[in-house]
């Protein structure tokens, strides 16, 4: 007999026995799975009223966002305005700079109107002369009260002074320099852009207003002059102001003096007074604030007592104590006066040399 859940006639032929595993049972039609079905059949008054065919299609069923993916979007559309207006107020977007310019320079040598005075004292040098109350070294380099500018920070105004001060004391202040034995402390504080220019000019000295050492520093020919005194005189200004929106400009106006005796181990030579009056520009563009370089715009240099037909193009050549210079140059020039002289070669005002 068969089963209770058979047919009378038994189980067909084919089909799986009663005691056999039923291949649809794993099958489960639970209640979301029907209410998911795409089609859906027709209760039987349905189909009796409206003839409609057993089944009809069930309308799509609708799935929002979840609230995982609705935060999602939101994040990336935050990031998104943040990135956006970050790219449009951040006040350290790169700005359009001007090219550098390369140095204009110029070095009028001062001849003496007569011998040059000397003394075995550098000391009694400077007391008699307008050198007896500066300042020695790099305090003689005072920094004036600072305020911002329209387009420049407070910091950034202290920071073109500060280099600006950097670039003296290592033009005219540093022994080595002076000496002839190195300029990469000048060197290292220019800008990139002026490298080419100022290895030209160490490399091919040139009388040509872009190209002579001593319109970059201060630098003596160690084979006639050395220093006496390493305590240098110094004084001047320095002015920091916009040249336009994007540079500051410093200029740097001071007067050196050097106690010099001449070269090599000459037992009781006299020392005596070198004087050299500079004016330099620098600009600083926002780059050249961030890496502490300077650009060196303008260089004009007075210098003596320096004889005229010596080139003062790559070293100066001092006239030293008791010498002269013959040929000599026009009217006086003052190099601790503020004027500037225009002659290719100026004498050096008698009132400037110390009195001994």
């Amino acid at each position: 007999m068969g089963g209770p859940g058979d047919p009378p006639e038994g189980t067909p032929e084919g089909a799986p026995g009663g005691g056999g595993e039923d291949e649809y049972r794993s099958v489960v039609f639970d209640e979301s799975f029907v209410r998911a079905a795409r089609l859906q059949e027709f209760s039987a008054q349905e189909r009796l009223t409206d003839h409609a065919p057993a089944v009809r299609r069930r309308p799509p069923v609708r799935r929002g966002f979840s609230r995982q993916a609705l935060i999602l979007v939101l994040l990336i559309a935050v990031a998104f305005g943040t990135a956006i207006y970050m790219g449009v107020r951040h006040p350290y977007q790169p700005r359009a700079t001007s090219p550098t310019e390369p140095l204009r320079m110029t070095v009028i040598p001062l001849a003496p109107q007569a011998r040059v005075p000397g003394a075995a004292d550098p000391e009694r040098l400077y007391e008699n002369s307008p050198a007896a109350h500066f300042r020695i070294g790099a305090d003689g380099i005072t920094m004036p009260a600072t305020r911002r500018t329209e387009h420049f920070s407070d910091s950034q105004v202290v920071t073109s002074l500060i280099v600006a001060k950097e670039y003296l004391v290592a033009s005219a202040l540093d022994p080595q320099v002076l000496a002839g034995s190195t300029v990469e402390p000048v060197r290292r504080l220019l800008d990139s852009d002026q490298l080419d220019q100022f290895d030209q000019s160490f490399d091919r000295p040139t009388a040509d207003g872009r190209h002579a050492p001593t319109g970059w520093l201060v630098r003596f020919d160690p084979s006639r002059a050395q220093l006496a005194d390493t305590r240098i005189r110094v004084q001047g200004t320095l002015q920091a102001a916009e040249f336009d929106s994007g540079t500051l400009e410093v200029v740097a106006a001071h007067t050196f003096v050097y106690a010099l005796r001449p070269a090599g181990p000459r037992a009781g030579a006299e020392a005596s007074l070198f004087t050299v009056r500079r004016e330099l520009h620098f600009r600083f563009d926002q780059d050249d604030l961030r890496t502490r370089q300077a650009e060196v715009v303008v260089s004009y240099v007075q210098a003596g007592p320096l004889a005229c037909a010596d080139d003062a193009t790559n070293h100066l050549r001092p006239l030293l104590a008791g010498q002269q210079d013959r040929a000599g140059g026009p009217a006086g020039t003052d190099p601790y006066a503020t004027g500037g002289a225009t002659a290719l070669c100026g004498s050096l005002a008698q009132s400037t040399q110390p009195k001994v």
